[in-house]
């Protein structure tokens, strides 16, 4: 059924304009994204309808942007993607993570987990904070598994130098959501702690971000 063979009070751009957008479900607000079908006589309830029973919002989520253009087009695609980018974007804020000082490691998870927990690879950042422990820049620094020729201490320090740091924190996840740190984990952060000691920018911790969990090797005891 095309949308304009919808009595127009109960389409859902209307619905939400007349009703509010707490009136309309799932497939009704991803009908408004879409904006229409991508086949003849499909609408965009009728496509957001077929992908919510193939994946869920949580499982659509986690679709890449090849796997979406073959459900969806690119234009469609790409609209899906930046939404659920918003989202992340929108957590983050509301968690106070670019204003806040970092007081704990979980300050930390909060402001990473909504971008790391779903990844498939390993996705390596740096915070240079200021002297009040807020955030200045945050850096991605390598994407894939970890090793010591990916993640060297002057790809880190430039950046803290550049920003004028006071401190660094360490962020990656795993995508096996497993969080205990690797051999690698363990050799990267004392190497660079080491370093940052003599360019006198602390390393206050390095976070490795799992499923739904998080541990801190500050905690642990790794870094001291």
């Amino acid at each position: 059924m095309r949308i304009k063979d919808i009595p127009k009070w109960n389409r859902p751009g209307t619905k939400l304009l007349k009703k509010g957008e707490d009136k309309l479900n799932e497939a009704e607000l991803l009908a408004i994204i879409l904006e229409k079908g991508i086949r003849i006589n499909e609408s965009s309830i009728d496509l957001a309808n077929k992908l919510l029973k193939k994946y869920n919002l949580h499982k659509l989520s986690d679709l890449s942007l090849t796997e979406l253009k073959k459900e969806v087009g690119e234009i469609k695609a790409l609209k899906i993607k930046a939404m659920f980018e918003i989202f992340k974007t929108t957590m983050r804020l509301k968690r106070n993570g670019f204003s806040e000082p970092i007081e704990t490691a979980k300050d930390v998870y909060n402001h990473f987990v909504d971008r790391l927990k779903d990844r498939k690879k390993e996705y390596f950042y740096a915070l240079m904070l200021d002297s009040k422990n807020r955030i200045i820049k945050e850096e991605l620094i390598s994407v894939g598994t970890l090793n010591a020729s990916l993640v060297h201490p002057r790809e880190v320090f430039k950046w803290a130098i550049k920003e004028s740091a006071n401190a660094i924190i360490l962020v990656h996840n795993h995508p096996s959501g497993d969080c205990s740190p690797s051999p690698e984990d363990v050799e990267i952060s004392k190497m660079i702690s080491n370093s940052g000691d003599l360019l006198e920018i602390k390393l206050l911790d390095h976070i490795i971000i799992g499923d739904n969990k998080f541990l801190s090797l500050k905690e642990k005891e790794i870094l001291v």
